[in-house]
């Protein structure tokens, strides 16, 4: 008899324990789902408040709360943004600088990577080493030298010097991110694929890029925030209307005597949806990636 009480005891501390822990599992999964909100709110409300910007007038920016809502919504902001201060022309300017850039980093970085990684040669310690020294260097300390450099090629106002730079400044990075990935990749893959008869060539357009795809597309969205946002190189190598990006067009609603701010929210609203976009587009293949760059073997 007491054997049996023992037992029963012994099963009721159990359940106890079990239902205890239940209970600080659901406790923990609610606190922190209640972190997450709170922090996707600071997140997303800075966006909220720039749509809302938009949408007022100079009056209501400066005479109303910076938290109201506008009185009556100025849609044709957007319309004026886009035509009357010609960010159509800027917007298109950005898109295709993005996506040139974009290509040829991940390209010319896949090309290093590869030849690092997956081929015996005696300096390839010191090539990486080279290209890692590109994150020591600052931005700003080349500009005098590269302006230099633009002038006597007669690259200044021409794009090409816009898709270089951001090319040659985003190679670093790319390269460390896909070296980690490069690293995993078995090599039982590549000595089948010699078997078979594959060129050196082959084996990276068919087998290694196509495996590659997650960690492409982590660096593709790096690549594509840097290049949208950036703001020093247009402003320094670009002159002419012509090739400006979204970036340095919207000072066209800065003024001597009036700037008309929500022409500048609306711009701003229309330089930030397609990386939302490209973001939400992506995002699977971003988790996939920085997940699969992780882990080794």
């Amino acid at each position: 008899m007491s054997e049996f009480a023992a037992k029963k005891q012994s099963d009721l501390g159990k359940e106890m324990s079990k239902s205890g822990r239940s209970v600080g599992s659901r406790l923990g999964t609610g606190l922190l789902y209640l972190i997450l909100s709170i922090l996707a709110v600071f997140q997303i409300y800075p966006l909220f408040w720039l749509f809302l910007f938009s949408l007022k007038t100079n009056q209501e920016v400066f005479s109303a709360s910076p938290f109201s809502f506008p009185q009556d919504p100025q849609w044709g902001n957007y319309a004026k943004a886009w035509t009357q201060g010609h960010i159509n022309l800027y917007f298109w300017n950005s898109v295709w600088y993005t996506v040139a850039a974009v290509v040829l980093t991940i390209l010319f970085a896949s090309f290093v990577t590869f030849a690092i990684t997956r081929m015996y040669w005696k300096l390839n310690r010191l090539v990486l080493g080279l290209f890692m020294i590109g994150l020591m260097i600052p931005l700003h300390s080349t500009l005098i030298p590269l302006f230099s450099f633009f002038k006597n090629i007669g690259l200044i106002d021409n794009p090409l010097s816009i898709i270089l730079s951001y090319t040659a400044f985003n190679l670093p990075l790319t390269i460390m991110i896909l070296l980690g990935f490069y690293q995993t990749i078995p090599r039982e893959i590549e000595e089948a694929a010699v078997i078979d008869g594959c060129s050196v060539h082959r084996i990276f357009f068919r087998i290694a890029l196509p495996l590659t795809t997650p960690v492409i597309a982590t660096t593709a969205i790096i690549n594509m925030i840097y290049n949208w946002n950036e703001f020093v190189f247009v402003n320094t190598f670009i002159n002419s209307d012509r090739w400006k990006t979204l970036t340095v067009g919207v000072n066209s609603f800065v003024g001597q005597y009036l700037t008309d701010w929500g022409a500048i929210g609306a711009t701003l609203m229309i330089s930030i949806i397609p990386i939302l976009i490209a973001f939400i587009i992506l995002s699977n293949r971003i988790v996939e990636g920085m997940a699969a760059g992780s882990v080794k073997g």
